[in-house]
């Protein structure tokens, strides 16, 4: 009876072990790189402050303070370049020092390539660092079942019309 187990086990974990490899061989990796363009005023705001605590300025740098964005994405860091999709989602900043944002964002591709797709970002972002990185959790479309990371790093911040723009970096492995 017992030697009877061993072999049924034996059997289902060389079955698990094959799956694993076999499904393991079929994931793709892919690397692309965006540019999100945020504008924090004027006629075109994508970023815009939505919660706070009450009678504290709301602020990056404020605790508890809830952005939601919605930025365009282009192929470059020129803003006239072709326009990848969009970066929709909330920023919060959960740090009590104000250096710490949480980010949920999701990368809406409208793009030939990728168009429908989505990749979907969590993690926290250490905002005030050269490079942040965060977790890329899932993705649909040609994204589906994703998870990877992504970097940003802040290439310009223009504070006269508040006007930034970020690269992110994005490595996933998909089906």
């Amino acid at each position: 009876m017992a030697l009877n187990f061993i072999a049924k086990l034996l059997l289902v974990l060389t079955f698990a072990a094959f799956s694993a490899g076999a499904t393991r061989s079929q994931l793709k990796e892919t690397k692309l790189t965006v540019f999100f363009h945020d504008f924090l005023a004027g006629p075109n705001t994508t970023v815009i402050p939505v919660a706070g605590i009450a009678g504290k300025l709301w602020t990056f740098t404020q605790f508890g303070t809830v952005y939601v964005t919605d930025d365009p994405l282009t192929a470059t860091p020129d803003l006239n370049s072709a326009v990848v999709g969009r970066g929709q989602g909330l920023y919060v900043t959960s740090g009590l020092d104000g250096l710490n944002t949480h980010v949920l964002i999701s990368i809406v591709f409208t793009n030939k390539n990728y168009n429908g797709s989505t990749l979907e970002i969590q993690g926290t972002s250490k905002q005030f660092e050269a490079v942040r990185e965060v977790s890329v959790v899932s993705g649909t479309g040609k994204f589906r079942f994703a998870r990877g990371y992504a970097t940003f790093e802040t290439l310009l911040v223009d504070a006269a019309t508040f006007y930034s723009v970020e690269r992110c970096n994005v490595t996933v492995e998909h089906y």
